[in-house]
């Protein structure tokens, strides 16, 4: 099982207003993180896209910021965890990352997203009612594009004109998931596009995410071949990591910042909701003290790789019983720069020893 660094920008850092500075000190830890994960042999780095909200807001282009990485690291795959496909014409996107697969010599892989939040899509407001349509519909027009196919689109006078992006990437066929909040459609819809699967184990039960991973093996097996994956898939899990000394110090350093980011999460939820007329009565700061409280304790008892070195190798042990075919390890939710670093290397020590 293959283990990747992900960011997701949940630190909510915020700089002061026309400097930057502390959006800069940002960009230097995600530049240190990457090179470290590159030389202990993580498998990829995956980086998110965000826009206009308090969490990730130094994520809102994921192709400038793998470009950056592409140069900074030799070997470690460089990923968008996940492309906003409604938000881009797939032009754009085949382009913008042919350009990163060159910096890193064939290193490029994209997860695609439908997007949930309605204020990212000021960038496309008139896609954002079928926007997991469009995405499941654009995938193949995305690998056509790649593979060097023209495709036709109207021009500036709205006559059709076909074109090819440029420049070529290195890779003849572009690595790709399907990003998925939990929805077993989205597992299936994945399968049947032979593209790899990006899910998480927050939020879900062993049970529900086993039932999910066998729909997408059997949608995959029997799909037809697509420039994708192969006839059984890739399912790639997202979980909150730092592997620490021993269980009581990682509860102690995870416990305040991994709570701040799921009331932030669930603030950004409602907010959501908001904006779509469905309000309900606002969550007082006591119950979403609660929530986060029990959300912390479950997620401690199974999915996360929060813990001791023994703690995280059974948990491991456990994602690989479930077919999980690699782990893209959240490691930005809040601890320090020193602690994540060393967390990294306590998992890659781990890794070595599985193998």
């Amino acid at each position: 099982m293959d283990l990747s660094v992900m960011f997701f920008g949940a630190d909510g850092s915020t700089a002061a207003p026309g400097t930057g500075a502390r959006h800069s000190d940002t960009y230097d830890d995600i530049l240190t993180v990457a090179r470290t994960a590159d030389r202990l042999g993580f498998h990829a780095v995956w980086t998110p896209e965000r826009h206009f909200q308090q969490v990730g807001q130094v994520f809102p282009s994921p192709p400038v910021l793998s470009a950056a990485l592409a140069v900074a690291t030799e070997r470690i795959g460089i990923r968008a965890g996940s492309v906003v496909l409604p938000l881009h014409h797939p032009l754009k996107v085949a382009e913008d990352w042919a350009v990163v697969d060159n910096l890193s010599h064939g290193r490029v892989g994209l997860s695609v997203a439908t997007g949930w939040h309605s204020a990212d899509f000021t960038l496309a407001p008139g896609n954002y009612e079928d926007r997991r349509e469009r995405t499941l519909k654009t995938v193949p027009e995305l690998r056509r594009l790649w593979a060097g196919e023209a495709v036709e689109y109207p021009d500036g006078t709205g006559q059709p004109v076909a074109v090819v992006p440029q420049p070529r990437p290195v890779q003849s066929e572009l690595p790709l998931w399907v990003t998925t909040s939990g929805n077993p459609e989205t597992w299936e819809a994945a399968g049947n596009l032979r593209a790899g699967v990006l899910g998480a184990t927050v939020g879900q039960s062993r049970d529900e995410l086993a039932e999910k991973i066998a729909r997408y093996r059997a949608a995959c097996a029997a799909a037809p071949e697509q420039g994708g994956t192969d006839a059984r898939g890739r399912v790639t899990l997202m979980a909150h990591t730092y592997v620490g000394e021993d269980d009581a110090q990682v509860r102690r350093l995870a416990a305040a910042p991994l709570k701040t980011y799921l009331a932030s999460y669930l603030r950004q939820t409602a907010a959501n909701r908001a904006a779509q007329g469905r309000e309900g009565e606002p969550l007082s700061d006591e119950q979403t003290a609660m929530l986060t409280e029990f959300a912390f304790q479950r997620y401690l008892n199974w999915g996360s790789l929060l813990g001791s070195p023994g703690t995280c190798a059974k948990m491991l042990a456990d994602l690989r019983d479930l077919g999980c075919d690699e782990v893209a390890c959240f490691i930005d939710f809040g601890i320090g720069r020193d602690e994540v670093l060393a967390g990294l290397h306590r998992l890659a020590e781990l890794r070595e020893a599985a193998q």
